[in-house]
């Protein structure tokens, strides 16, 4: 390999060929620098300026250095760029600090640019040495450390989550904080988008996925064995529970199967969905409010300020009505759409329902008919293999021309993560938001069965070490998606945070 093979490898463009190219830069520096005697350093916060710092300089930069690296800045105008630093660095509280900045970029910048950005930054802090490489700069390290090049550009992905781990355990909160003044900036800019999964309806009691089915399931037996004198309602529900024990079928065959069994004529597919309505309202668990707190903490999200609405789009996955019910009790104006007919007014609120909508009173809304039911793999394929259906342009708009945070997803179901994937081509920095559960070692390590805690992993702290590159790992594949992780522990976390965000 040589070191026009390696450029090769960050050629795409995608998120995941700028945290590669980052990966190769950073860990280059750090042996040159290292290399002579100096010091270097990661930038460990998420809203620090810069990737990296030479304390001591190195080669012919004195003083304090501070590394930025980025990807696509010959894309930018420059007055976005110098208006970022400026944001950027007007949060330091000596500016003086550095005396060098350095940026990196992976294709060459126009020298016009490069001045106007030079005299730009200029004055921020006039004292300040700005220097901008490109290509030729990179090619010339690469060059002069070239077996060391070769040796970082065929280990990126574990050099990277190398730097990732090497941060104390423990520090995942103050991290999670600094998340959440980033996407609280971010909801305050108003470009701002929700998206949200089956975890908000569970809050308000809804069944999850696998208790529908095995309601469905037991619907289409009775409804099968109605002249069967020989077999109970008991009997059908004891049926269901060993076929998902012993033949644990996919989610989506299984709705595809019953699809097949309780909806055997094109005439009965209006009877299928009522019978999925019905079995939907029927098993909330009324011992939870219908307003959780999590509905209720989205819902204060979507109220107009004074300066007008933070909250443009909300998507949703879920089939029922809770937000709308939500929304109407605040006298929120919105719209919901679930097909591709809906139109809106610029003052509500669109509630986009990507994957069908079932409301408990189905008066209330029309054309429902017209929805396309992702109940099965059928209707999961058809919105898979059609790049222009409606709610497949809805998701990737939001996604690209807004801060998205997403609520109760698990950001395993594949068609949204190739969308994801899609809207953080050339993006340098994760844009969008996720709530996920972090794994605890008391219960990864421990478990109580008949009121007795059991140890089930001997090696408590090896298990601890495996926990954090674990969440480590998982941050870094996200971030190639264009999200970042908050982590939460208790779901009771998440609507403290949102207040916190609304606050």
């Amino acid at each position: 390999m040589n070191v026009e093979d390696i450029f090769l490898k960050f050629a795409n463009g995608g998120q995941r060929d700028f945290f590669s190219f980052e990966t190769f830069i950073l860990n280059l520096l750090k042996y040159h620098i290292e290399n002579q005697d100096k010091k270097f350093a990661l930038v460990e916060s998420p809203r620090g300026i810069g990737d990296a710092f030479a304390e001591e300089g190195f080669d012919n930069f004195k003083g304090h250095t501070l590394i930025d690296v980025k990807y696509s800045l010959h894309r930018l105008p420059s007055k976005v760029l110098t208006d970022q630093y400026v944001h950027r660095f007007s949060r330091l509280d000596k500016q003086s600090y550095f005396s060098n900045l350095l940026i990196i970029n992976f294709q060459a910048v126009p020298s016009r640019t490069v001045s106007r950005m030079i005299d730009e930054l200029s004055s921020i802090n006039p004292k300040l040495k700005i220097s901008i490489w490109g290509p030729e700069e990179i090619t010339k390290l690469a060059n002069k450390h070239k077996k060391k090049a070769i040796e970082i550009a065929n280990n990126l992905f574990s050099l990277r989550l190398e730097n990732a781990v090497t941060k104390e355990a423990g520090d995942w909160e103050k991290e999670r904080d600094e998340q959440i003044e980033l996407l609280k900036e971010c909801y305050e800019r108003g470009q701002f988008s929700m998206f949200l999964g089956a975890g908000v309806s569970s809050s308000a009691g809804m069944p999850d996925w696998n208790t529908l089915l095995n309601s469905l399931f037991v619907s289409y037996l009775t409804k099968e064995f109605t002249q069967q004198t020989n077999i109970s309602d008991d009997d059908i529900k004891q049926i269901v529970e060993r076929l998902n024990t012993i033949d644990e079928p996919s989610a989506l065959m299984a709705a595809r199967y019953l699809r097949k069994g309780l909806a055997k004529q094109t005439t009965e597919i209006k009877e299928f969905t009522k019978t999925i309505t019905d079995n939907l309202y029927k098993l909330r668990d009324a011992k939870k409010s219908l307003n959780s707190e999590l509905i209720s903490g989205i819902s204060n999200l979507c109220m107009p300020r004074r300066t007008g609405a933070k909250v443009r789009t909300v998507i949703t996955y879920n089939f029922d009505d809770l937000i709308e019910r939500q929304l109407n009790s605040k006298s929120i104006q919105h719209h919901s759409i679930y097909n591709d007919n809906e139109a809106f007014d610029p003052d509500e609120l669109p509630i986009y329902h990507v994957h069908g909508f079932l409301p408990e009173d189905t008066l209330k809304y029309e054309g429902l008919e017209k929805s396309t039911l992702v109940f099965s793999e059928e209707g999961y394929h058809q919105i898979y293999t059609d790049a222009y259906h409606w709610s497949n342009l809805v998701q990737l708009t939001s996604l690209r021309e807004n801060n998205c945070l997403m609520v109760g997803l698990s950001l395993t179901d594949p068609n949204l993560r190739r969308l994801l994937d899609i809207s953080a081509r050339n993006i340098e920095r994760p844009r969008h938001f996720a709530f996920m559960k972090r794994l605890s070692i008391e219960n990864f390590a421990f478990s109580e069965i008949d009121e007795k805690k059991h140890q089930f992993v001997k090696n408590v702290k090896g298990a601890e070490e495996f926990l954090n590159r674990h969440h480590k790992l998982n941050e870094e594949i996200m971030k190639e998606l264009g999200v970042s992780i908050i982590w939460f522990t208790s779901f009771d976390e998440i609507p403290k945070i949102l207040t916190r965000i609304y606050n």
